[in-house]
């Protein structure tokens, strides 16, 4: 029976990856050595609702002095045919973890993790000589992200010696940016985790830009740009890592293409 274990074993893991390898959409690329992380499913969200003409502008961005090496940085944002604070009422609010307090914007300052807006500004402290990128994006109530292109936006600055706000010309790059999953879950909210990222400059595809997603040392590889619902996914504190790849398969090396978080399901 020794012998007969691991075999048993590679059979179900060979034909699991031939499987996953036949949606073009996810391919699990590694198999982890643990049996828990080798039960995780990951399947797109197919319920959510659409918001063609939200949008999202920032009217206004500024700083004051705070210190000699520091300054506030507040953003003031337009919100357009999208209602904050609101639930959003469709199928998918129902299965996953949802904010009580409705429909929100979603900042996120360096890759950091996001800051929940229920109201439409938000003021952060900042070191004067420092560079940095802010994300903005609408979110519905259960924290999936608005994808159509009107509702978000990127902007690169610095604050300068004087502490002024100083806008840097729009990155060109490809970037990717993390959102869910986020902090810890417990209960029913660990049946399906959320997997949402956001990609600017460039589109995911077979044959194009991809995003890598590690749990622990298990690998999955996606090609394209929608939410996800990661099942199964065992209890503990876990490592999510989310890489921007080139057509290859290569890590992408510039600004934003890689972040990491740690995840804790109780």
């Amino acid at each position: 029976m020794k012998t007969l274990k691991p075999l048993t074993y590679l059979f179900a893991a060979t034909l699991f990856v031939f499987s996953a390898c036949s949606n073009k959409t996810i391919q699990s690329v590694t198999l982890s050595k643990d049996a828990e992380l080798n039960k995780i499913t990951i399947e797109p969200v197919k319920e959510s609702q659409a918001f063609p003409d939200a949008s999202l502008e920032i009217t206004e961005a500024k700083t004051e002095m705070l210190s000699t090496d520091s300054a506030k940085f507040t953003v003031a944002y337009l919100v357009k045919n999208y209602e904050l604070t609101k639930m959003t009422m469709d199928m998918t609010m129902g299965e996953c973890a949802n904010s009580a307090k409705g429909q929100h914007i979603h900042y996120i300052l360096d890759n950091k993790p996001y800051v929940a807006l229920y109201k439409p500004e938000h003021t952060v402290t900042l070191a004067k000589n420092s560079e940095h990128y802010l994300l903005s994006f609408l979110s519905r109530s259960y924290h999936e992200s608005i994808k159509n292109p009107a509702a978000s936006v990127l902007i690169h600055f610095k604050i300068d010696a004087q502490g002024n706000y100083i806008k840097l010309p729009d990155a060109t790059t490809p970037m990717l940016f993390y959102s869910r999953p986020k902090g810890e879950y417990a209960g029913k909210d660990t049946q399906n985790i959320l997997l949402d990222f956001y990609v600017k400059n460039t589109t995911l595809a077979a044959n194009g830009h991809k995003v890598r997603l590690s749990i622990n040392d298990r690998q999955f590889v996606l090609s394209q740009w929608k939410p996800y619902f990661l099942k199964n996914v065992c209890l503990g504190n876990l490592k999510f890592k989310l890489e921007l790849l080139d057509a290859d398969g290569n890590k992408l090396m510039s600004d934003n293409t890689g972040i990491e978080r740690t995840i804790t399901l109780k």
